[in-house]
Parts: structure tokens; C-alpha cells; sequence
């Protein structure tokens, strides 16, 4: 795959040379022709055969494509109307009192190619920005076979293989980590700079460069679902899926070309009949027929959705479609889950609020009571204390359902738990003013004190909500199934203008479909979560947004835009990327439709040169093209 796409890319850039020689011979023998031209005097006829050389070198490809169009029954698109435009132009010099028209012909064609060219160093840019995404997939893998490396395809490549990764290589495929440490350069993936450190056990994904130690890994996926592959692939057809722009364009350029080639006909044989002179009509006519030419619409506007695209891909941004950004651009309501998403989805231990003991001594005894326990909370207490080895018996562990557990330490009855187990037990507990999860602690029915565990909120969150409604998105809404008091808290301190709080899967749907109903007209509600339970309400929304997707197929699955690190603060970014992709395609719109309706105008009433006209096509073209490449940075 690798080398398919590395032939590819050799391919393009020999037709982009190809295309620059051609040019610059054209343009060397059409100077030659306007020379003999003035020198020798020549009859018409032998003047055409000198200007076919210029016209044929600058034009074969054109004039071939247009004929194939012609058999496929497509006849009406840009490299037709070129051609009919510059034969006509030739053809002119033969009617009787008119002029020869072979220097604007040729030129018309020349500068036909200049535009294409331009076009496909655009696309060629363009596709060098995702390029530096192509390079995150290796062209070999170092594979161990019966003790030895032997460097193969990494295609080849099946999971349960030993692969070796050594420092400053790219890591192929998607796998886990058997023997060493290191730390991995993720840029690529996620757009985040900081290197991500790595050991035995920690799953690896491919597309990562391995910065420091060597590494076993035993392959997880094949090279084509690997992290890296999957992820190309959802770039490259990003543009299958069309924005409301493009579509509007592509059936503009159907019904508009035939309509131009028609008025066209009629400008050439209308006037003659009322006693005009055909061969100016019939110039006139040529010079609307290149003028009208569609190509700059037809270009430059999905040119700049792909440039959106790779630009926001350069930032660990995934869109799955310029129909995305369509929707990314007119944001009202942003809805976030909370675990996760807003918070790390890690819980610690926040605050220790002791009765009759130490700190120490109060978290003593909830880790060794919860040492056994594989529950989020257990091992927050138990990283909370520490590892330390001391002389403590615990015997008799008993999990009481819902409300906690009990052991002997030491001799002695202890209960760990919510209020439910202080009552159980006959503790006179009494609640915490801080949010969070409390923990109570009791021994043999006295109230030793509650210890605070919170899930810690992301360090950019409060920033995400605040870039967002600096954007002007109306709403900001969280929804988590946390208790009340939990939600109330951390919406709160983010700023976000609501919270619905214990909420089970179906009740975040059912609260999507509310805000989607109440939706202001023309706005968009996305959605934001961590991509793995969430995918029914990422599908309900207009948008729906995963975060922290390395490696997570959940989320590339079910989200319309992955953001590739753990950042809600990237989701501004995904915003301002789409609204200048959108304003750039509005640009290039109204300037090309501006110029080309001028210079319509001005070709009928007969004050526009074949000049002009070529200026409104490629020139057009030309510079839409290029405003369109602003996208990519």
C-alpha cells in the first residue's frame, strides 16, 4: 500500500513536469509563429499550419479529452467548450472580411493549460499536507522468525507476529508491547507534541515513531485496520462525502453549461439574421463561450473543503466529510458528556476529613479494607496511600451490595462505604460539604470519618467551553449519569449554561432529541464524547464529535469528527478551520460568478477582447485556485 501510494506520488508529480514542459515549448513556438507572422506575410492557410504547432503541443490532451467526453455522450464539460472556442477562433480568419484570430487561439489554449496546471499543483499541495500523513505509514517491519529479524512488507504482517521496533522507526502496525520502554512521537496521529511514554503491557499504535528504546510488540491488527491505514483511509474519502457548497456547484455546472452553449449558438446566428456581421457574432460568441466556462466554480470549490480537510488533519483533527464542515461552521448548541470528555475519566482522592485520627491512619484503613477490590474508587484510595509494607492483618473481606465493604483488621470490625453502610453498621455519620464521591470509614460502630474522591477535570475544559462561546455557540450543555450534585459542580466551574445529570444511555438520547428539537433555524447541535458508549447519541446528533480516538475504533466508527487527543479545547479549532473553509468557497463563488457576468456583459455588447475573456476563465480560475490553498494553513 505504502509503495502503491509512493508510485502514485512519482506518477503525479512526472505529469506536473510533463505539463510545465509543454508549456513553456508552446509558448516558445507561439512567439516563433507571431514572429513569422510578421516577417513573411504568409497566406492565411500557411499561417494556420504555423500556429497549429503552438495550438497542438499546448492543446492535444484538451482536444483529446473532449472528444472521449463527446463519445461517452458528456459532452458539455470545460475541455469542450475550450475546444470549441479555440477551433471557431482559428476557423474565423477564413470568413470573408474577417480577421485572423490564430494568436488569441492559441493563447486561449495556452492559458487554458496554465490554469490546469496551477490546479494540479494545488491538488498536489494539497495532497503533500496529507502527505505528511502517508509518511506514518511505514514501507517495511522488522519481523521476528525463529530467533532471527528478517525485514518484510509490513502487509504482511499477522496478529500474534513478534515484531521489533527499533528507535526512530515508525511503528507499522497496531499491537501490545512485550519487552521495553520508550517514548513515542504521536504528532502525527494526534497533533499533540508532547511524546507519549510507553512500557510492557501498554497497547501501541501504528503511526507513532518510536523516539528513544527498542521495543517487542506482538501484533493486535493487520496493516489495513491498523490505526494509521484506518485513518487514511477516512481522509482520502473524506471527499465522498460532498458539502452542501459543492453539491450546489456540481448541479449549478449541469444545467448551467448546456444553457451557456446554447445562448452562445444563439448570439452567433441571431444577429446575423437582423443584418449583423456573422464573423463578429461569431467572435463574440467564442469569447462567451470561454468566458462562461465553469471550471473556476468547479475547481476551486471543493479544492478549498480539501484543503479544510487536510489542514484540520494536520492538527490531530479527523472530518469525515466537507458535509461536516458545513455543520461544524453554524454551531448553536454544543452538548458534552462529562466522564471522559470534560473530565479525565481518572478518580483521586481530593480531600481526607478525619474525626478521631490521623489523615494517614483514616486512609490507612479504607485502602486495606478495599485492597482486593478492582473498583475505580478501591484503587484511588489504595494510590492514594501507597504501597507501603506494614504488619496489618486483614481477614474476612465482605461486600455488602450497594453499600460498600467490611473486614477484621487487625483484630477489629471496619466498614468502608456510603451512608447506607453507616446506618447498617450504627455509625452517626454526617455528610460532606465538598462534591464528589464520600467515602465513610467506621470502626465497630464509631464514626472515624469520610474520605472525598473526585474524577478530576481536564486541564483545558474550562477553555474549550470559553473559545466556544467567544465563537458565538449559543449553548453549552453537559450531560453525565453522575449524581446532581456532582454535575451541578463541574458545571459550574466551567461555565457551561446547563447540566442534566443522571442520565442512563437512553436518557441522553431522549435529552439530544429535546435540544435538537429546540434548535434555532439554520443551527446545528453537536455532540462530544469519548466515542465508546456514546455512539447512539453520536449518531443522533447533527455532528457527532469523539474524543481522545488513538486507537479507540468505537469512535472512528460512530463520529462524523475524531478529535485524535484527549483535548476538548481542539474542538474551537475544528470550528474556526470550517468556518474559513466555508468563507473561502463563498468567496471564490462570488468572485467568479462577479467577473464572468462582467465580462458576459461586456463580450455582447461587443467592448471585451478574447483577452478579457481569458482573464475571466483561467485568470479566475487561477486565483480562485490559489485563495482556495489558504485553506490548508
Amino acid at each position: 500500500m505504502a509503495h502503491e501510494h509512493h508510485h502514485e506520488q512519482e506518477h503525479e508529480e512526472g505529469g506536473i513536469r510533463q505539463s510545465l514542459v509543454r508549456i513553456i515549448a508552446a509558448a516558445l513556438l507561439l512567439a516563433a509563429a507571431v514572429i513569422i507572422e510578421h516577417k513573411l506575410h504568409l497566406p492565411t492557410w500557411q499561417l494556420l499550419l504555423v500556429y497549429l504547432a503552438p495550438y497542438l503541443v499546448a492543446g492535444w490532451d484538451t482536444l483529446k479529452e473532449a472528444a472521449e467526453s463527446l463519445s461517452h455522450g458528456e459532452a458539455l464539460d470545460e475541455n469542450f467548450l475550450m475546444s470549441v472556442a479555440t477551433i471557431g477562433a482559428l476557423c474565423i480568419g477564413f470568413l470573408p472580411g474577417a480577421s485572423t484570430q490564430f494568436p488569441e487561439a492559441v493563447f486561449v489554449m495556452l492559458f487554458f493549460q496554465v490554469g490546469e496546471l496551477f490546479e494540479h499543483l494545488a491538488e498536489d499541495r494539497s495532497r503533500k499536507s496529507i502527505a505528511h500523513l502517508m509518511d506514518i505509514r511505514p514501507d517495511s517491519a522488522n519481523l521476528e522468525r525463529a530467533g532471527e529479524i528478517v525485514v518484510v512488507d509490513p502487509g504482511s504482517l499477522r496478529p500474534g507476529d513478534v515484531i521489533v521496533i527499533k528507535p526512530g522507526e515508525k511503528v507499522p502496525v497496531d499491537g501490545v508491547v512485550l519487552e521495553g520502554s520508550s517514548s513515542l512521537d504521536t504528532v502525527a496521529l494526534s497533533g499533540e507534541s508532547v511524546p507519549r511514554s510507553i512500557a510492557a503491557g501498554d497497547d501501541i499504535f501504528s503511526g507513532c515513531v518510536n523516539l528513544s528504546g527498542l521495543l517487542r510488540v506482538r501484533v493486535t491488527k493487520e496493516f489495513g485496520q491498523s490505526t494509521a491505514s484506518r485513518i487514511l483511509e477516512l481522509v482520502e474519502h473524506a471527499g465522498e462525502n460532498k458539502s452542501r457548497s459543492e453539491s450546489f456547484i456540481t448541479r449549478f455546472a449541469k444545467v448551467y453549461t448546456p444553457i451557456v452553449v446554447a445562448a452562445a449558438v444563439l448570439l452567433a446566428l441571431v444577429p446575423p439574421l437582423f443584418g449583423g456581421n456573422f464573423a463578429t457574432w461569431l467572435y463574440r460568441a467564442l469569447m462567451f463561450l470561454v468566458v462562461s466556462c465553469p471550471c473556476a466554480l468547479v475547481i476551486s470549490v471543493p479544492l478549498a473543503f480539501f484543503g479544510g480537510i487536510g489542514g484540520a488533519s494536520r492538527k490531530g483533527i479527523l472530518v469525515k466529510g466537507s458535509n461536516h464542515l458545513d455543520t461544524l461552521a453554524r454551531l448553536s448548541t454544543v452538548v458534552f458528556d462529562k466522564t471522559g470528555t470534560l473530565t479525565e475519566g481518572v478518580f483521586e482522592v481530593t480531600a481526607v476529613h478525619p474525626e478521631i485520627m490521623q489523615e494517614r491512619e483514616l486512609l490507612h484503613l479504607a485502602a486495606h479494607v478495599e485492597r482486593f477490590s478492582s473498583h475505580p474508587i478501591a484503587a484511588s484510595l489504595r494510590q492514594a496511600y501507597g504501597d507501603e509494607d506494614d504488619a496489618c492483618t486483614v481477614e474476612n473481606v465482605e461486600e455488602i451490595s450497594g453499600k460498600g465493604l467490611s473486614a477484621v483488621v487487625n483484630g477489629r470490625k471496619v466498614y468502608v462505604g456510603n451512608s447506607a453502610m453507616m446506618e447498617l453498621c450504627g455509625a452517626d455519620w454526617h455528610p460532606c460539604e465538598k462534591t464528589g464521591t464520600i467515602v465513610h470509614v467506621a470502626m465497630e460502630g464509631e464514626y472515624l470519618g469520610h474520605i472525598v474522591i473526585s474524577d478530576r477535570i481536564k486541564a483545558d475544559a474550562a477553555e474549550a467551553v470559553r473559545s466556544l462561546k467567544a465563537l458565538g455557540v449559543g449553548q453549552t450543555v453537559m450531560l453525565t449519569g453522575d449524581h446532581a450534585d456532582v454535575g451541578r459542580s463541574v458545571a459550574s466551574q466551567l461555565g457551561l449554561d446547563k447540566y442534566y445529570a443522571q442520565l442512563l444511555p437512553a436518557d441522553k438520547v431522549a435529552k439530544v432529541e429535546e435540544l435538537l428539537s429546540a434548535q434555532p433555524s439554520g443551527g446545528a447541535l453537536a455532540f462530544v464524547g469519548d466515542g465508546i458508549n456514546d455512539a447512539p447519541v453520536l449518531a443522533r446528533a447533527d455532528v457527532g464529535i469523539a474524543m481522545g480516538a488513538l486507537g479507540s475504533d468505537a469512535a472512528i466508527e460512530a463520529a462524523d469528527v475524531v478529535l485524535m487527543d484527549d483535548k476538548p479545547s481542539k474542538l474551537a479549532t475544528a470550528v474556526k478551520i470550517a468556518r474559513k473553509t466555508l468563507r473561502i468557497a463563498r468567496e471564490n463563488t462570488w468572485f467568479a460568478i462577479g467577473v464572468k457576468l462582467l465580462v458576459l456583459v461586456l463580450a455582447t455588447a461587443g467592448v471585451a477582447t478574447m483577452w478579457m475573456a481569458v482573464f475571466a476563465d483561467v485568470g479566475v480560475t487561477v486565483l480562485a485556485t490559489l485563495n482556495s490553498m489558504r485553506a490548508l494553513s
